[in-house]
């Protein structure tokens, strides 16, 4: 056999990713198992009809729902990123929600983060240009079945419930749960 640094390039990386594919499949493991545990409750099938008051990334306010909103996109999955103003997770993930707004649409809840004027202002300090819903109350977060912060659900373009996150979801996650959406 020829010494190792005569050998070509992937031959040399499966030499050294051999010994760690158990490591690797228990990680995997773990990672799958805390996931399912986290969604183990959250809701599958029609997204609730929820009333809220939105805050436009100009600064205006409507009172619509959930159907009404989505209605703007029609034939595409939306996304719904439920948040706090005081949870650390939820802005270690801002910049995960920023991306994904520039095209995709995504309808943020502020769950029990204030009355409308306190959201627009965190949105203002923080720079982001989201549509917010505001749950004051976490009336809408418990509608949609939402136990903790941050929470990532897809609806998809016949209404349904699908592709749910507890915890930071990293962009690619957010952006795959939408494709899968679409595309199944």
């Amino acid at each position: 056999m020829p010494p190792p640094h005569h050998l070509p390039l992937w031959q040399r990386f499966w030499r050294r990713l051999r010994p760690q594919l158990g490591t690797i499949a228990w990680a995997v493991a773990v990672f799958a198992g805390v996931h399912f545990w986290q969604t183990r409750d959250m809701p599958t099938g029609p997204a609730p009809d929820l009333a809220f008051t939105l805050l436009s990334p100009e600064g205006g306010r409507t009172a619509t729902t959930l159907s009404q909103w989505r209605a703007r996109y029609p034939g595409q999955p939306v996304a719904i990123h439920v948040w706090a103003e005081w949870c650390p997770i939820c802005k270690a993930e801002e910049h995960n929600v920023h991306r994904l707004v520039a095209d995709h649409p995504v309808l943020t809840i502020a769950m029990q983060s204030g009355p409308a004027d306190t959201v627009a202002r965190v949105l203002r300090q923080r720079q982001m240009p989201w549509h917010t819903a505001v749950d004051d109350t976490g009336a809408l977060a418990r509608a949609l079945g939402v136990k903790a912060v941050p929470t990532y659900l897809v609806v998809d373009a016949q209404g349904q419930l699908r592709g749910a996150s507890v915890g930071y979801t990293s962009e690619i996650g957010m952006r795959w749960r939408l494709w899968w959406a679409r595309v199944f």
